[in-house]
């Protein structure tokens, strides 16, 4: 199923990303915890790859038993990262055999210890999507960074950014993670001022361990507000009620989106199934 036909309904949907993993000898583990997750049933799964493409396979063989096994829809991340236009089309292809109706297009991270340029024919999001767009069949997503790309100098090139990459095709955004609903509401103000209509789908990831902050930080800049630093301080040195205070301080989240009209929420949920079943049960009557 396409997710454009899901987001532009007015059904309240919880959706989980999962990664694939690093290296092969460990795919049997990583692929039992996203099968965990698509038994739970949510509304949809995105499956993330390695760094420059290095985990694409593997990418692919989730997100297509996702799809197969337990019915749930999945998307599958692309990045510019060692792309070719060649080994597009070869992505492109598998993904359509194997029945992959929709992709997240991002520009990706260069890999530590890499030597040259990995941007090869694809140095922007934006002319990724255009590839793809071109080639059809396909649902197409991106990344937006409410509190600014952590390259970025001024947030307005980043909605500069966002419009390039919906006029090259893309559909729906999703975010990278926030601490702060403020934040999110505030930019999705600006987004919509600026023309960019497409769904902005919030994306919320539960701190579960006390070291998580400090890698969220680092890789999104995101701001940490006072009561979520005090929640850390006190629990952080217990690793089941840290969880525990993890997961009630997301739902509270989310219930705060929806009860503000937004209706579909991106959870990042690090593989962990009994995450992702004890936001659903927190939430079960209100997305019912």
């Amino acid at each position: 199923m396409k997710l454009s036909s899901v987001l532009n309904s007015d059904k309240i949907t919880l959706s989980f990303e999962v990664f694939p993993p690093k290296t092969t000898a460990n795919f049997e583990s990583v692929r039992d915890a996203a099968m965990r997750v698509a038994e739970l049933k949510p509304d949809y799964m995105s499956v993330t790859c390695g760094a420059g493409g290095s985990t694409g396979s593997n990418t692919l063989a989730i997100a297509s038993e996702i799809q197969n096994k337990h019915n749930v829809t999945t998307i599958a991340h692309l990045t510019c990262v060692g792309t070719t236009k060649a080994s597009l089309k070869e992505n492109l292809d598998a993904m359509k055999a194997a029945g992959i109706e929709n992709i997240l297009a991002l520009r990706g991270d260069k890999p530590k210890d890499y030597e040259g340029d990995p941007y090869l024919d694809f140095h922007y999001a934006s002319e990724l999507t255009a590839a793809i767009k071109e080639y059809g069949s396909f649902c197409i997503g991106g990344a937006c960074y409410p509190e600014g790309h952590v390259e970025s100098a001024h947030k307005i090139d980043d909605i500069k950014n966002l419009k390039r990459k919906i006029d090259a095709g893309c559909e729906f955004l999703t975010t990278q993670m926030f601490f702060d609903n403020n934040i999110f509401f505030n930019f999705l103000y600006k987004v919509r001022n600026e023309g960019i209509t497409v769904p902005v789908i919030p994306g919320i990831m539960p701190i579960t361990r006390a070291n998580q902050v400090a890698n969220a930080v680092k890789l999104s800049g995101c701001n940490v507000p006072e009561r979520f630093k005090n929640l850390v301080d006190r629990f952080g040195d217990n690793p089941r009620a840290m969880q525990q205070a993890g997961i009630a301080y997301a739902t509270d989240q989310i219930i705060d989106l929806i009860a503000n009209g937004i209706n579909h929420i991106h959870v990042y949920s690090m593989n962990k199934s009994e995450v992702v079943q004890a936001l659903q049960n927190n939430l079960s009557e209100i997305i019912k």
